[in-house]
């Protein structure tokens, strides 16, 4: 009897920053230390209007990444996410923002209870994504993804981002909103509530 081949795994560990602004655009900012590419910084970027752009560093990451998730546009542009002592300075193509992180979010709070092994399985993810869902609308812990993928979110810690500001295509972000409606670039989006969140994602391939 032959055995079914594994599935093909990737893990990204790092940063998630999901902010809205009252100008209508919104973002999602992957900092990601460690990839199988490497570390890398790349930007999903909701306009006013619905549609939707992948901001990536290079190539490769542009061609897994928009296999992963959906976008209107891809975009291949130097993308940098710099941290400083009140937060996250971004520069990605048509995009400058600096956005201001404060304390330890509720969310922060409640995942600490949760051991950061455990918060990573996706075993665990996928068991409690049906109560992540209800607890916060939008979210999810595991879902699927474009190629027949799977995809699991461990986060592990969360900070509220308190301010943004800075330009898309040369005019004014606005200041910061609620990420609202949520983002439709995969199964899942942010929170609501702007946040930076420490997560160890993990996309399976199909076998």
């Amino acid at each position: 009897m032959s055995s079914r081949p594994a599935a093909l795994e990737r893990r990204f560990r790092g940063r998630i920053a999901g902010v809205g602004t009252t100008s209508g655009v919104r973002m999602v900012i992957g900092m990601w230390e460690q990839s199988p590419f490497g570390a890398f910084t790349d930007v999903f970027v909701e306009l006013p209007d619905g549609s939707s752009v992948l901001l990536a560093p290079d190539e490769i990451v542009a061609a897994y990444v928009s296999g992963t998730y959906r976008f209107d546009a891809v975009s291949v542009v130097d993308v940098s996410a710099r941290r400083t002592a009140r937060g996250i300075e971004l520069n990605a193509g048509a995009l400058r923002a600096s956005i201001a992180v404060g304390a330890i979010s509720p969310l922060g709070r409640v995942l600490r209870i949760v051991p950061k092994r455990v918060a990573r399985d996706p075993r665990w993810l996928a068991a409690i994504d049906p109560v992540a869902r209800i607890v916060a609308p939008g979210s999810a812990t595991a879902g699927s993804a474009g190629n027949g993928r799977r995809e699991y979110y461990g986060v592990t810690g969360a900070h509220d981002v308190t301010a943004v500001s800075g330009t898309w295509a040369d005019e004014p972000l606005g200041s910061l909103a609620p990420l609202d409606p949520p983002v439709a670039f995969g199964f899942a989006s942010m929170p609501r509530i702007p946040q930076v969140v420490d997560v160890e994602t993990t996309i399976r391939e199909p076998a």
